[in-house]
């Protein structure tokens, strides 16, 4: 019997399809992405993984950030390099929040998050870098 081709080792894990065949947009998100995965000419997963979620994306005027809960939802474990920012900041937030606070990580987003400290994935590498305008450039002198 053959197993389920969802584990790329210990770094990546990809989704399995919702139980409940109702889910229509979880449904089509997760055929949407599987199926682009496949067609990436791309030799490292991560890549990969961030590019169909961009194409999940456009093809179903999702976010990117709604369509990677989702697949999280579904399973997907996968470093957060392979992840979009805007998943990544909301992330970072839920999991510092209290259990009992709004807005704070469901359970697949607590195991996405052990799952990155087994890899050693640090949590904030993606965090933006936000330079302070002092006000007047070098250039504005010149004349």
């Amino acid at each position: 019997m053959k197993a389920n081709d969802n584990n790329f080792g210990d770094r990546i894990v990809l989704p399995l399809p919702p139980e409940d065949l109702n889910l229509q947009l979880e449904m089509d998100i997760y055929a949407r992405f599987m199926r682009h995965l496949r067609m990436i000419p791309h030799s490292r997963t991560e890549v990969k993984i961030l590019t169909a979620i961009q194409f999940v994306s456009d093809m179903t005027t999702c976010s990117e950030a709604h369509v990677t809960k989702v697949l999280v939802d579904l399973g997907l474990r996968a470093p957060r390099f392979a992840l979009p920012a805007e998943y990544l900041d909301f992330a970072d937030s839920a999991i510092t929040r209290s259990s009992h606070d709004f807005g704070a990580a469901t359970n697949s987003l607590k195991d996405l998050d052990t799952h990155w400290a087994k890899i050693g994935d640090d949590r904030y590498t993606t965090k933006h870098m936000e330079y302070t305008d002092f006000g007047t450039s070098l250039f504005d002198s010149i004349q």
